[in-house]
């Protein structure tokens, strides 16, 4: 089996199913949860999802900022459950959103991906609006380590829309800008049908025509937050994502996360039931 980051994502999508579940320890989540807002907290929060989420689902997504509120602690809290997660097979997507330029957005690709790192991460989301060239350091770093990157495109918060739906000099949208961009690198690195290790956020609320987006080759994983609380749910994905629905990666959090930890590994079947009903599994 390929090594590649984006085949790896096919394979798990092929056997799991699409649902990716967010880690997202929200200080009234831990409330509900019975769990202190603190480090300690947190760390067990992570690890009992990631339990549940083990041959459950293929991806799971820790939000970072929810750890690195609480400094140095939680950031050791954040790489138990990283490496918890990554030990159970899981593929694990830090959403970071790291974006600079130069020699620091390399220290943060080399902090979120390379092997052997404390915060090793299958996959990193990062932020291209500072120039899609900035991130070639972390493009070229993950593709030596069969690492992904997940690039922001289209983000369904209406604050980006004025930035992301713009006309560049190319006459297209800056969204169809990234990702023609990024399409590019993938059709550098992977070999004829597989899927790009370099995919893109699109937003499961977001109108691509709006949005001056359309498919693209070659195939690349799109991760698409606004499953579940935000409104986006299994009957949504052909309807949103039409020819590029097989590609897409349905993070879930709230939803999931809100069963609380006993009734959390029947959410995430359930939820898995659903997206078999639509036809992806």
């Amino acid at each position: 089996m390929s090594t590649r980051f984006g085949e790896r994502v096919r394979a798990a999508v092929t056997s799991h199913g699409p649902l990716c579940v967010g880690i997202d320890p929200h200080a009234a989540l831990l409330a509900a949860w019975g769990l202190g807002d603190d480090a300690a907290g947190v760390r067990e929060f992570g690890l009992r999802t990631v339990e549940a989420a083990a041959g459950r689902v293929g991806i799971v997504k820790p939000q970072v900022s929810f750890f690195e509120r609480f400094g140095s602690a939680g950031f050791a809290a954040l790489e138990d459950v990283l490496s918890a997660a990554r030990s159970a097979g899981l593929i694990v997507i830090a959403d970071a959103k790291r974006g600079d330029i130069g020699s620091t957005m390399d220290a943060y690709a080399a902090a979120w991906l390379t092997p052997g790192s404390p915060l090793e991460a299958d996959a990193l989301t990062v932020n291209p609006f500072l120039g899609v060239g900035a991130l070639d350091g972390a493009f070229d770093l993950a593709a030596t380590h069969g690492k992904g990157l997940f690039v922001l495109a289209a983000t369904s918060n209406p604050e980006a829309e004025v930035l992301q739906r713009s006309v560049s000099e190319t006459g297209r949208a800056v969204s169809a800008d990234i990702i023609s961009v990024v399409s590019a690198r993938n059709a550098e690195h992977a070999a004829a049908g597989e899927w790009g290790s370099f995919g893109f956020v699109i937003g499961a609320t977001v109108d691509w025509t709006d949005a001056g987006i359309a498919a693209f080759t070659p195939t690349a994983p799109i991760l698409a937050p606004g499953f579940g609380a935000q409104g986006a749910d299994p009957s949504d994905l052909h309807r949103r994502f039409g020819s590029m629905s097989a590609a897409v990666i349905a993070s879930e959090s709230r939803s999931i996360l809100s069963a609380g930890p006993s009734g959390l590994a029947a959410a995430i079947d359930a939820r898995v039931a659903e997206y078999r009903e639509v036809g992806r599994v």
